[in-house]
């Protein structure tokens, strides 16, 4: 959970955010986004900055394989909407080759690129979501929900206005559908609810990620987490900037 004396990941992000208005952009990029993450203490994958072109680097060699690749551009912020996002590459080979087709379906989108992402696999677990949106009469605000078809079609989600309580992020847990999920049921993979708990109130709770970078998000998206016994890793991340008032 994140306490008053946590300094250090309001200025790092405050740092990125600016950086980000300063060149004109609308979001940050996933490497900053997951940058700011961590810095609050959110799980994310080891993770490789990859140029437009060149050979792989070396520090590729720290990452242990299957890898991911994702496209990294300021246009694009869906990516899998253009194959922006490869799974279960086996060797740097296997990455070059999807960065040049990436890189290819990106100029015929007429789509900047910024670089890629290449990152490890996560564990496996259950997928939830977490989202943040500035809501223009109740400020920030957030979304819990389980990932795959239950956000998607089923749409088993619970919401509050930030910032939230444990007894809040506790309420939002049992709101679900599909919470006996996250409790091992059928044999399935059994989730803490104090981690779940701890993870809502670092994003959501007083001194948390949308209570301290209220005015600079307009909305935040982490879909999916996946969390299991081990803990919890924000695979993909979306930060949304908000414009600034005059």
């Amino acid at each position: 959970m994140v306490g008053p004396s946590m300094a250090a990941p309001k200025q790092l992000a405050r740092r990125l955010i600016e950086a980000a208005r300063r060149e004109g952009r609308k979001a940050l990029d996933e490497a900053a986004a997951k940058q700011v993450l961590a810095a609050y203490g959110i799980g994310v994958p080891r993770s490789l900055r990859l140029p437009v072109e060149g050979p792989m680097p070396t520090a590729l060699d720290a990452l242990s394989p299957p890898y991911v690749l994702k496209i990294m551009s300021p246009d694009v912020l869906h990516k899998s909407d253009m194959g922006g996002v490869r799974l279960g590459l086996a060797d740097a080979s296997a990455v070059l080759a999807a960065r040049n087709e990436m890189a290819t379906a990106a100029a015929r989108a007429g789509a900047r690129l910024d670089g890629f992402l290449v990152e490890e696999t996560a564990p496996v677990g259950h997928d939830i979501v977490i989202g943040g949106v500035r809501d223009p009469s109740f400020g920030q605000t957030v979304m819990f929900g389980l990932g795959g078809i239950f956000v998607e079609v089923l749409k088993d989600v619970s919401f509050r206005i930030c910032p939230i309580l444990p007894i809040d992020a506790r309420d939002m847990i049992a709101e679900l559908r599909g919470a006996p999920i996250l409790s091992g049921a059928r044999g399935g993979v059994r989730v803490d609810e104090s981690q779940l708990v701890d993870l809502l109130m670092t994003v959501a709770g007083p001194k948390g990620l949308l209570d301290e970078l209220a005015d600079d998000l307009a909305e935040v998206d982490l879909n999916p987490i996946i969390v299991s016994a081990s803990g919890a890793v924000a695979v993909d991340a979306r930060f949304v900037l908000a414009e600034r008032q005059p």
